[in-house]
């Protein structure tokens, strides 16, 4: 068997009205994320970090931001077309394990939703899914609630 590890990472500001988009969950949040898609950090760093695994470059080159069919994209759509491309490469997820930054709003109440939303994408059962959530304990961006950062890695298997 052929085993890779991917990492990715996003970040956005926010700005305008809420609510926030995280792992497919629409949470509310007297602010929004700016972006050019719906700014799910979470999907968009777990894209990243499956699509590095397979040596398939990032989201930006597959869902670049200067492409206006990409406005306002839902990322949950961009995972699965994510996952679409691994598995035409001949790659299956073995696990998923992702971390939002962030002060505000309050993610784990969300987790299990967001869980079942990400392994739904994957076609993985939720135990190859994994979400936590952390705070920056005020300090940088993110502690000044400026914005949400998300990490994820990925293991991808091919038979």
């Amino acid at each position: 068997m052929d085993f890779r590890i991917g990492q990715g990472f996003d970040v956005h500001r926010f700005g305008g009205a809420g609510p926030v988009t995280l792992g497919g969950v629409k949470i509310a949040h007297e602010f929004g994320l700016v972006a050019h898609s719906d700014g799910d950090v979470l999907l968009h760093a777990l894209c990243d970090a499956l699509l590095g695994a397979a040596g398939m470059g990032d989201i930006g080159q597959h869902f670049p931001d200067t492409d206006a069919a990409y406005r306002g994209a839902d990322s949950r759509g961009l995972l699965r077309q994510v996952v679409g491309l691994l598995h035409a490469g001949g790659w299956r997820i073995g696990n998923v394990d992702c971390t939002v930054i962030a002060e505000k709003p309050k993610v784990m109440p969300h987790a299990a939703l967001m869980r079942g939303h990400i392994a739904a994408d994957l076609g993985v059962h939720e135990e190859r899914v994994n979400i936590k959530a952390t705070t920056s304990e005020g300090l940088g961006f993110t502690g000044r609630k400026e914005g949400i950062a998300a990490q994820a890695v990925a293991l991808l298997v091919r038979l």
